[in-house]
């Protein structure tokens, strides 16, 4: 007999044993607090396998290094789902230059509560207690681990995490449609060790008994990437060119002791599947025992998502690889309910702080091929190609009905938009966007201004942002309320040498611009950025790619934050560096002053330099 949703997941067995539960179906294992909201995905996961029919509990956080903490719920009758949270372990502890974070957003009044590389040493501690219970692990960190992969906080290649974690299935990308399918089969009797060919999952299997599909991809085995960088990046990209749930088919890589196996991508949830996800009855809150607010929900507590997936492909965001590139988008109506019911939350103050995905205005973008034929193989979707659909309707509809909910005062899109999707002829979508949804500061993300840095972040050149640069400029004029650009922008990235920063730098002088956010480029495992960092090559061409390691890195960050008086001594090594003395001293186009602290003054022209550069983009775009 299926239970009704409950007001919270249950986290004790007494509250388990208040809804009728002597045995949970299903305990998950969280790096995060227990929060009961559609962007953190325990509370998410619980929520979907409870409507499918199973009983959840839920153990967030639990203190490593106490075995009664992994007891708390007792034996699942299925199995254990184990996450390291919403962001991987090693992310959330080491800044790009290792240094250890003081606190985690994650946590009750921000405290660190979870191990490094929590995944391997939650399933440890589980598979040594409860040795004959399945243990499934998914989540982003246990995703991006999934083949031979590059560590940036070690240095070294690791083995896949399957090979180290005692774990029987690792489930990557979005887990809703293979742990209902994996909750299914071990529901009706068949055994972990049986359940191989779920969509969505890796497995592993012992050396001795390598079977796998006669069209697999056998990748160059462990040995061979950790020992040869060209391999290396032979692999990666062979792993990321099948990764489509259309097209994708089974790889496997060999390791010293065992085989791992990815069978292909999941499908996407369709858009009914996506509505009765999100319209599931979240509270909104972290749960009623924590005495201390959770710093990372009240930025996205009444924060809406209109879709999934990114077809940007980033070279440095895993984003694509764990969504998928095909975009499925909600139902305007789901949204409406979702939001209607979020009006009548305690602490609502009509405000809608988020709605979007990945990337806000996807919402309702497609092509005629994603259906039946996956994304393109041989490139990457883009404004350019003539069968993606890119009008902005679908988006603006959507932010039509929800502006005119009731008790609705404010719909911004505070993560930002895809500036290189607003097309020319865009329908006034622009300057609706900006009258109605931009809080004084419009986000976007260049991420650098070279053409060579911008191809291989797969980001569009220059010349597109100034082009719409300068439109957003002129719809300010003659407003009374200004608003501004927040260019997000990146240091450090392969390809990226000390010239080129300087280049951004002079840009951001010229144009008057300020950085919210400024990234020094952290290599994450498996992205295309993370492999030019380790390889010193492009994963696809094989062309060497210059990587800025060490103090090159830390003149670079301070090359974008030049106007920053603790910069001064960094920015005069790296202008003396790159051969531009001449950016030091007391004119208007300088960066510091000579023998002082401060930058030159902003001025409103651009400089020579730039101009010149924007012409070529313009010409090679």
């Amino acid at each position: 007999m299926m239970l009704p949703q409950p007001g919270f997941l249950p986290v004790s067995r007494k509250e388990g044993h208040k809804l009728g539960i002597d045995a949970f179906d299903i305990i998950i294992v969280s790096g995060d607090a227990y929060v009961d909201h559609p962007s953190f995905a325990a509370g998410l996961i619980g929520r979907v396998l409870w409507e499918e029919g199973y009983t959840v509990g839920i153990i967030p956080q639990p203190d490593w290094r106490n075995p009664d903490d992994f007891r708390a719920l007792g034996t699942p009758r299925l199995f254990f789902a184990v996450s390291a949270g919403n962001v991987d372990s090693m992310v959330n502890h080491y800044t790009a230059q290792k240094k250890p974070r003081s606190t985690d957003t994650y946590s009750p009044g921000g405290r660190r509560k979870r191990p490094d590389r929590a995944t391997l040493v939650y399933s440890d501690r589980l598979h040594a207690l409860f040795p004959k219970t399945p243990v499934i692990i998914g989540g982003i960190e246990a995703s991006l681990r999934r083949f031979a992969h590059y560590d940036y906080w070690s240095d070294r290649v690791r083995q896949s995490i399957l090979a180290d974690a005692p774990a029987d299935i690792l489930v990557f990308g979005m887990g809703e449609r293979p742990l209902i399918q994996i909750s299914e089969r071990l529901s009706h009797g068949d055994p972990v060790g049986k359940i191989t060919d779920v969509r969505g999952t890796a497995i592993r299997k012992p050396v001795s008994s390598p079977s796998f599909p006669g069209e697999a991809v056998i990748l160059p085995s462990y040995s061979e990437v950790s020992r040869d960088r060209e391999a290396f990046a032979g692999a990666f990209f062979r792993i990321s060119s099948e990764q489509d749930p259309f097209r994708g088919r089974t790889l496997v890589q060999p390791h010293p002791k065992s085989i791992i196996i990815q069978n292909p991508p999941a499908v996407p949830l369709s858009a009914g599947e996506l509505d009765r996800v999100y319209e599931l009855p979240f509270s909104r809150r972290a749960y009623p025992s924590y005495r201390e607010p959770v710093p990372a929900l009240e930025p996205v507590r009444f924060s809406v998502t209109s879709h999934r997936g990114c077809f940007g492909n980033c070279s440095f965001c895993a984003l694509a690889l764990h969504q998928g590139c095909i975009i499925t988008s909600r139902s305007i109506p789901s949204v409406v309910r979702e939001v209607t019911r979020m009006t009548r939350m305690p602490g609502w103050k009509g405000i809608v702080q988020d709605i979007g995905g990945p990337t806000a205005n996807m919402y309702g973008m497609s092509c005629r091929r994603w259906v039946e034929q996956g994304t393109c193989p041989d490139r990457t979707c883009g404004p350019d190609c003539p069968s993606l659909d890119r009008d902005p309707g679908a988006f603006l509809d959507l932010l039509r009905a929800v502006r005119d909910i009731p008790g609705v005062r404010k719909v911004f899109v505070g993560s930002g938009i895809r500036y290189d999707l607003i097309r020319e002829d865009d329908g006034g979508f622009l300057d609706e966007f900006c009258i109605h949804h931009v809080s004084g500061h419009l986000k976007v993300a260049p991420e650098h201004i070279t053409r060579r840095v911008t191809d291989l972040m797969r980001k569009p050149p220059c010349a597109v942002f100034e082009s719409f640069r300068m439109r957003f400029e002129k719809l300010q004029e003659g407003k009374k309320k200004r608003q501004y650009l927040l260019p997000y922008l990146m240091s450090g990235h392969p390809g990226c040498t000390i010239g080129d920063m300087v280049e951004l730098a002079e840009y951001l002088r010229d144009t008057g611009l300020h950085t919210e956010q400024v990234q020094d480029f952290t290599p994450t495992p498996m992205t295309a950025s993370t492999c030019m960092y380790y390889t010193g090559l492009h994963p696809e061409t094989r062309e060497p790619v210059h990587v800025p390691k060490g103090r090159e890195k830390k003149i670079q960050r301070a090359l974008l934050r030049f106007r920053d008086r603790k910069n001064r001594n960094l920015v005069a090594e790296g202008l003396r560096r790159a051969g531009r003395e001449d950016l030091i001293g007391s004119a208007w186009v300088c960066l510091i002053r000579q023998n002082q602290g401060g930058p030159g003054r902003e001025p409103a022209r651009q400089g020579k330099k730039f101009q010149e550069s924007l012409e070529r983009d313009t010409h090679a775009g």
